[in-house]
């Protein structure tokens, strides 16, 4: 029985998205959809813990230096934090070394196909598969605003992918970051993930696991690591997402706000660009190309090297009551979670449309929501909640 899991060409597409990249190197500053939507944060900058953290980890009865010096590894149902206002994630200094980001593992999970077999609403046939692409070399002059999300769970150290997107409230300097639900908050069974990271451009010059044991810090994390310090995810998905993605796979998006581990530059500026997110993509028939771009990390893939697809988007329908996903041709596997979705909109400008949510376990397909109202809410909450910093 085929099963499906989260995952935690159109050459004029391609070519778009590598205009978004920076055109220089890395910098060297180290200095219709239901409308709820889940913000968290608090957690404190630098390896100190903010006041309104140390709060929240005693109203939980939890030490905050206990918390800071390993307290974290204690995923004990009393301990893992759920709601919305009890996210924490303080940063942990030289904790996600190069050698830890390279044993993450992708979040991948299985599910029985029979949930999603069927003519059900309107599913339309399976896409063929479409053999995903290494990225173009080096990665911040074709994909910069492309990276990987680190975090820990219970199962140990996990990785997805995410995107930098443009701050409305803070052109030019945008800290945000797009990326799944389940990469971030294990859904309806669990609670926040802990000591979330985005690292842009990962492995830049796409080197081999045996060439980064050599590599310089600037060629695994040539822009550094960035800590979440607040995240928005939908209501939707903290009530019915699952390990398999379940119900809450139309709603299986995530906006981070990050801060440089060190260093003072916005995440935009550090990368050289950003890409914008569309709410209102036309209809599915209407839409000519889709890519997806991530880093797999499921055989037969290492996490190493980004990939991408490009495929003319189909439907699928989770649930009736749910809205229908974008679904694509595409070999990728887990960990390329959480990757953005690009399209051209008007005047041949690239957009992000979706994120990579759950695809089978065969990896033949991906499937990502609609981004609409609810998305555009937990964005529009996130942006204004640090307009102007």
């Amino acid at each position: 029985m085929r099963s499906i899991r989260p995952l935690l060409v159109a050459t004029g597409l391609v070519a778009a998205l590598a205009l978004t990249a920076t055109a220089c190197g890395p910098s060297e500053d180290k200095a219709a959809d239901k409308p709820a939507a889940e913000s968290a944060g608090g957690n404190g900058t630098g390896g100190g813990i903010s006041a309104d953290l140390a709060e929240t980890l005693k109203k939980h009865g939890v030490d905050p230096e206990k918390w800071k010096n390993g307290e974290w590894k204690n995923w004990d149902k009393d301990t893992w934090l759920r709601e919305a206002k009890d996210f924490v994630n303080p940063v942990i200094d030289g904790l996600w070394k190069p050698e830890r980001m390279k044993s993450a593992k992708d979040p991948a999970k299985t599910m029985a196909a029979s949930d999603f077999s069927g003519d059900q609403g309107v599913t339309d046939p399976e896409p063929a598969p479409v053999k995903a692409e290494p990225e173009d070399l080096p990665y911040h002059e074709h994909a910069a605003p492309v990276g990987k999300v680190f975090f820990d769970s219970p199962e140990g150290s996990m990785v997805c992918s995410g995107t930098v997107v443009k701050d409305p409230k803070n052109p030019g300097r945008s800290n945000l970051v797009w990326t799944a639900g389940h990469c971030v908050h294990a859904g309806s069974k669990g609670g926040w993930y802990r000591n979330i990271v985005f690292v842009p451009a990962y492995n830049d010059k796409g080197k081999s696991a045996a060439a980064l044991e050599n590599a310089r810090p600037e060629e695994i994390a040539p822009y550094g690591a960035f800590w979440a310090d607040w995240v928005t995810t939908s209501g939707e998905w903290i009530a019915d997402g699952g390990p398999t993605g379940g119900e809450g796979a139309p709603y299986d998006y995530s906006v981070l706000h990050v801060k440089p581990e060190s260093g003072t530059k916005s995440l935009e500026e550090t990368v050289g660009n950003a890409l914008p997110v569309n709410f209102d993509a036309p209809e599915i028939s209407q839409i000519s190309a889709m890519g997806a771009w991530g880093y797999p990390a499921a055989a037969p893939y290492d996490g190493l090297i980004m990939h991408k697809c490009i495929d003319r988007p189909g439907r699928l329908s989770i649930s009736p009551s749910t809205p229908t996903m974008y679904r694509i041709g595409c070999t990728m596997t887990g960990g390329s979670s959480g990757g953005g979705w690009f399209s051209e909109g008007s005047g041949g400008k690239l957009a992000l449309v979706s994120n990579t949510s759950i695809g089978p376990a065969t990896a033949g397909w991906l499937a990502g929501p609609h981004l609409g109202r609810g998305a555009q809410e937990i964005f529009t909450m996130m942006s204004d909640k640090f307009a102007g910093r």
